[in-house]
């Protein structure tokens, strides 16, 4: 990665993806900055600068439309001269069983999300190969690894993402300069959780630990400095769960469906909603969440709580 890089970032008016713009703000970079909200990618656009990014441009992009995508990378080549990293974080999700969600909620979640994913890499990848340089840094999840109740249609989108990218590493080990990583969060401090579509009644949240999205922003930049290493799972706990749900699938699905209602979804009463599926809400977009360490301890007595009953409830039944 050049000193001074030219990056695209989706996704990047709110949470990992805004954190990720003013990570690389803060090295001096060029930014090219794309999300649906316009108020929102223009105040994010605007704490960059501030930052000390060199040169920001924000381009309201739908990462679903393929055409604009390409727009969105051409553009940034035709002023810039190249693209050194593209960092893809643009996400949507929705919460509720499968028979619950719409089903063109749940349609959109995966378009969004895996297609979306599939229209960056081609644009971006395509500029890389005629450049003969350049590496995509895709925000993937825990939940591309292990799955959950109620988080269906963003838990199929981020398996797929995370088969994806993948094959994009693949494909591009004939160029030694071209790279395709991916970085894979558990629980982090993003408004993206009262931003989900919602059929469940309650609000999600992050489940604990939960990282901050500026941590998450690191280990996106490091993955463009040093992008050799394919995957990089975040979060201390996360390759015990990953374990647990390889090693032992029926004691994981025994205690996964408690879990998720005492740590994953908020006590908060909330009716039926779409949330950012089909269009933005710029007033909710910030790089933080509501989920501050102050509330941590008493979720994890919470979850610890959950866990117990769980597990003493299955050694009942057998």
């Amino acid at each position: 990665m050049p000193e001074h890089p030219v990056v695209v970032v989706t996704g990047a008016s709110s949470g990992i993806g805004r954190a990720s713009a003013l990570a690389f703000a803060a090295q001096g970079a060029t930014l090219v900055l794309a999300a649906r909200g316009g108020s929102a990618l223009r105040a994010a656009a605007a704490e960059c600068r501030a930052a000390g990014a060199r040169h920001v441009e924000p381009v309201v992009t739908d990462v679903s439309d393929r055409d604009a995508v390409d727009g969105l990378v051409d553009g940034a080549r035709r002023r810039w001269g190249r693209v050194d990293v593209c960092v893809h974080a643009a996400a949507v999700m929705a919460y509720g069983r499968v028979d619950e969600v719409p089903p063109e909620v749940f349609d959109r979640v995966v378009t969004t999300n895996l297609l979306g994913t599939a229209n960056v890499a081609r644009a971006c990848l395509a500029q890389f190969r005629r450049q003969r340089s350049g590496t995509l840094v895709v925000v993937g999840s825990l939940l591309g690894r292990v799955t959950t109740p109620r988080m269906g249609a963003y838990v199929t989108s981020k398996w797929g993402v995370r088969g994806l990218a993948r094959i994009l590493s693949q494909e591009v080990r004939d160029l030694g300069d071209v790279h395709v990583c991916i970085v894979e969060p558990a629980g982090t401090d993003t408004p993206i959780y009262r931003q989900a579509a919602n059929y469940t009644g309650r609000y999600g949240r992050p489940p604990v630990p939960v990282d901050s999205p500026e941590r998450v922003a690191r280990s996106v930049l490091r993955a463009a400095r040093h992008p050799r290493r394919h995957s990089r799972l975040l979060g201390p706990t996360s390759p015990f769960i990953v374990a647990g749900f390889t090693l032992l699938p029926g004691v994981y699905d025994a205690l996964v469906g408690p879990l998720v209602a005492v740590g994953a979804l908020a006590r908060e009463r909330v009716a039926p909603h779409d949330g950012t599926v089909f269009a933005p809400r710029p007033e909710g977009d910030a790089t933080h969440g509501l989920w501050g360490r102050h509330w941590l301890r008493a979720v994890a007595a919470a979850g610890a709580a959950g866990a117990a009953g769980a597990g003493a409830a299955l050694v009942r039944r057998r």
